[in-house]
C-alpha cells in the first residue's frame, strides 16, 4: 500500500508522526508485535503497512479504544455507519452541536460505552485527548471550533486499516503484564506506557498511572523469557528532562528520537526542539551495532 499511513483519528499522544522513525529500530521480520499500552494502535497500523509481523495483538485498558480497533478492523462498514449516525445527528440537535456532545457524553457515561460514542467524543473533544474523573466518567469538553472529523474522511481510513490488519489482529483490554506473560521469543513487544509523573488512581481503566520500580520490574520477565522489546517511556526539550531513564541493570539502548519543535516552546519565542526516548532491548541493539546505519540528524544516540 502506498501513500501515508492510516489514522482513524486524532489521538493525543499518538507516535503516528514517530513511527518512521521508530520502525527503523525494529527487526524486518518478526512473528508477532504486541503493543501492550496500544492507544489508536498508530504503531501496529505502521508496522502493518510494511508488513513486519504476522500477528498483532492490539491491547489497552481503556476498553472502549480498544472496540473502536476492533470494530475498525473486524466490521469496518458497521463503524462507519454508526458513528455517521452519532455524527450526523449533531447537526440536527435542538439545543446545538456542543450540546449535543454532552448528550453523547452523558450517554457514554450512564452506559453507551459504543465504539461509535467512543469515536465520536474522541473526534470531538479538546485536541483529541481522552480524560476520564476518578468515578471513570469520561470529562473532557468539546472543541469548539469544530464538528469532529467527518465521517468521509474516517471511512477511507478505516477501510484502508481493516485491509491492513484484518484476519491478523487480536484484541484485549488486560493489565500490561498480563500481555508480558503471553509473549514468546520471535515477538516484539512495543510499549509505549503513560508519561511518568502520571499518578495512580482508583480505576487505571482511564486513569493510567503507572509505577516506575514495577515497571521495570516487569520489563525484566521479557529479559528472562528473551523476547524483544522496544520502549517509548521519556524525553527532553531545551534543558529539561521528563522522567527517570530506565535501569541501566535491563541493558536496552536509549536513542533519543526528535519530535520536532515544541509548541509550548514556540509560543514563548523559543525554538526548542523536543526529544523522545525509545529504549530498544539488547538484542535488538546489537542487530542494529553491527549492521552500518547512518544515523539520522533526526536521531541522537545516548
Amino acid at each position: 500500500m502506498n501513500g501515508k499511513t492510516p489514522h482513524i483519528v486524532q489521538y493525543q499522544g499518538s507516535k503516528r508522526l514517530l513511527a518512521p522513525q521508530i520502525l527503523q529500530y525494529m527487526p524486518r521480520k518478526f512473528n508477532r508485535l504486541l503493543e501492550p499500552f496500544s492507544g489508536m494502535a498508530a504503531i501496529t497500523i505502521a508496522t502493518a503497512k510494511e508488513n513486519r509481523a504476522s500477528e498483532y495483538h492490539i491491547n489497552d485498558l481503556n476498553e472502549p479504544i480498544v472496540s473502536i480497533l476492533k470494530m475498525a478492523i473486524n466490521a469496518p462498514t458497521t463503524l462507519i455507519e454508526t458513528y455517521t449516525e452519532v455524527w450526523t445527528e449533531q447537526f440536527s440537535y435542538a439545543e446545538g452541536h456542543l450540546e449535543h456532545f454532552y448528550y453523547i457524553r452523558s450517554r457514554f457515561n450512564d452506559g453507551e460505552q459504543t465504539a461509535a460514542n467512543m469515536l465520536y467524543l474522541l473526534a470531538r473533544c479538546v485536541k483529541g485527548s481522552v480524560r476520564y474523573c476518578k468515578n471513570g466518567n469520561f470529562n473532557q469538553s468539546p472543541d469548539k471550533r469544530r464538528h469532529g472529523t467527518n465521517p468521509k474522511n474516517i471511512a477511507d481510513n478505516v477501510y484502508a486499516i481493516s485491509s491492513l490488519l484484518k484476519g491478523k489482529a487480536f484484541f484485549s483490554a488486560l493489565d500490561y503484564r498480563e500481555i508480558f506473560d503471553m509473549a514468546q521469543p520471535g515477538d516484539l513487544v512495543y510499549m509505549d506506557p503513560p508519561y511518568q509523573g502520571v499518578s495512580n488512581t482508583r480505576d487505571n481503566r482511564y486513569y493510567s498511572g503507572l509505577g516506575y520500580d514495577e515497571f521495570a520490574e516487569s520489563i525484566e520477565l521479557l529479559n528472562k523469557k528473551n523476547v524483544d522489546y522496544i520502549i517509548s517511556y521519556d524525553g527532553e526539550c531545551g534543558n529539561r528532562e521528563y522522567g527517570q531513564d530506565l535501569p541501566e541493570s535491563l541493558n536496552c539502548t536509549k536513542y533519543l528520537l526528535n519530535a520536532g519543535l515544541s509548541s509550548q516552546a514556540t509560543l514563548l519565542g523559543k525554538k526548542d526542539v523536543t526529544f523522545e526516548s525509545l529504549y530498544v532491548s539488547e538484542n535488538i541493539s546489537e542487530i542494529i551495532e553491527s549492521v552500518p546505519k547512518q544515523i539520522s540528524l533526526l536521531e541522537r544516540v545516548v
